[in-house]
This record gives C-alpha cells, structure tokens and sequence, in this order.
C-alpha cells in the first residue's frame, strides 16, 4: 500500500509540472505575441503624444484631431501618412496644400505666402511651422504615435493611458 501511495504521488507531481510546463508556454507566446504588437506600432508615446497635441494642435484642428473651422480633420490626412512625411511637413512647412518641392525653406513660393499673410491678402497661416519650438520638436515622434493611433482607430478621443 505504502509502494502504491508513492507512485500514486509521484503520479500527480509529474502531472502537476506538466500541466504547469503547459502553461508556462502559454504565457510564453503571449509574450512573444505582445512583444510583436508593440513592435508594430509607430516610434514614441501615445500618452506623451496627446498631451502635446492637446497644448499646441488641439487650439485649432481640435481636441479629438478631427478638424474645425480654422484647420482640417488630421485623421484622413496622417491615415497614409509615414513618420518621415509627418515630421518633414509638421516642423519645416506652413501650408499642406502647398507640394513638397515648392516649401522648401528658401522657396519663393514660401516667402510669397508668408508674404501675402502680413500684407493680410491671404488668410491666417493654417499651420505653423513647429521646427523652433522645443516641445513640438522634441516630441515629434509622439504627436505622430498619438495621430496615427487615432487615424487607424486604436486610440479614441479621450485621454490614452500614461
């Protein structure tokens, strides 16, 4: 009886770290899963990216990036939009309308533009250029994390968690 209650709990040991070797496992590629997903997503913080948003964007495209009166919906503009294309037309170029080629920093059209807003012939600039401001261009990265996340509809309006 002795001999069979040894091999009965011997038995069960082995089946308990089985089932725990089983588990283990699971846990294991979910990690492996988790880790994909996150590697999948744009550089920078959401969080950080909103509360950026929210101090310098949200006054005019507003609070939830869908548009206004005074600047468009970003949703569909960021939707298709790379990290390199975002960070060149945010920090280098006033006006989105106008093509790549014709804002660069010395372009004439550029200075036409910003020509024709103090002599108050064409309406205020729609977007700044954010290159001299230090919170916009130090967390470029983020404001796109938190744009893009809203644009694929993985972050909705209200605040992301930190």
């Amino acid at each position: 009886m002795k001999n069979f209650s040894i091999k009965l709990l011997r038995g069960a040991t082995l089946a308990s770290i089985l089932l725990l070797w089983g588990c283990a496992l699971e846990v294991e590629n979910t990690k492996a899963a988790e880790e994909l997903a996150r590697l999948s997503q744009p550089p920078g913080s959401v969080y950080t990216g909103w509360r950026v948003f929210q101090d310098r964007c949200a006054g005019c495209h507003g609070a939830p990036a869908t548009g206004t009166v005074a600047a468009p919906d970003l949703l569909p503009i960021v939707r298709n939009m790379g990290p390199r294309r975002f960070v060149g037309l945010v920090l280098m170029r006033y006006d989105w309308s106008l093509p790549v080629a014709q804002a660069g920093v010395d372009s004439a059209a550029r200075e036409a533009l910003i020509e024709g807003v103090m002599r108050r012939q064409e309406g205020a600039l729609i977007m700044p250029e954010w290159q001299g401001e230090p919170r916009v261009n130090a967390h470029i990265m983020d404001l796109y994390a938190y744009l893009s996340a809203r644009a694929q509809g993985t972050q909705g309006p209200e605040r992301p968690m930190p």
